[in-house]
């Protein structure tokens, strides 16, 4: 095991040296480019999408039914984790007037296609939860006794357990 770990870290620093080296043959300009980008890219992660994604769950969480939660983040991580990556296709950055080929479909269709096809899994799945959680409420009713508190002090609390040794 460690000797795998030695030869992947050792891979890694190779590549990384031939990514650098790469980087520093392109020109300053574009070095400088990149690094903003790079820069940009952890800034817009850490305090732009990652507030935005945990202040959503977080609501997320609390104004749904629990039946509804899972599907809920499901769908939601499939569909933004989609979108994120879709995003240079929606907005068809690359293209180019001069190749046509590029870029050629109607993305944005097609994200809208997904985004009914998530929509009616969540809703399925969401369905089959809340089927799965009142069979077994009702079953767990059936077996437990009392429907109330009412009824359970009216019995002594002794309810559906018959008398307790003292």
């Amino acid at each position: 095991m460690r000797r795998t770990r030695v030869l992947l870290a050792m891979a890694g620093v190779v590549l990384i040296a031939v990514g650098a080296r790469k980087l520093l043959d392109i020109g300053s300009a574009n070095t400088v480019a990149t690094g903003r980008w790079l820069i940009g890219g952890v800034v817009l992660h850490d305090f732009v999408l990652t507030p935005v994604v945990l202040v959503a769950g977080a609501l997320l969480v609390r104004a749904a039914a629990p039946w509804l939660r899972r599907p809920l983040i499901v769908g939601s991580v499939v569909l933004g984790t989609v979108t994120v990556v879709a995003i240079p296709m929606l907005g068809k950055y690359g293209a180019r007037r001069d190749n046509p080929t590029l870029l050629d479909r109607n993305y944005v269709a097609g994200w809208f296609v997904l985004a009914a096809v998530v929509t009616v899994a969540v809703a399925v799945a969401a369905l089959g939860a809340r089927y799965r959680d009142g069979k077994r409420a009702g079953a767990g009713a059936a077996r437990s006794g009392p429907d109330s508190a009412e009824e359970e002090s009216a019995m002594g609390g002794r309810a559906a357990r018959g008398p307790q040794p003292s």
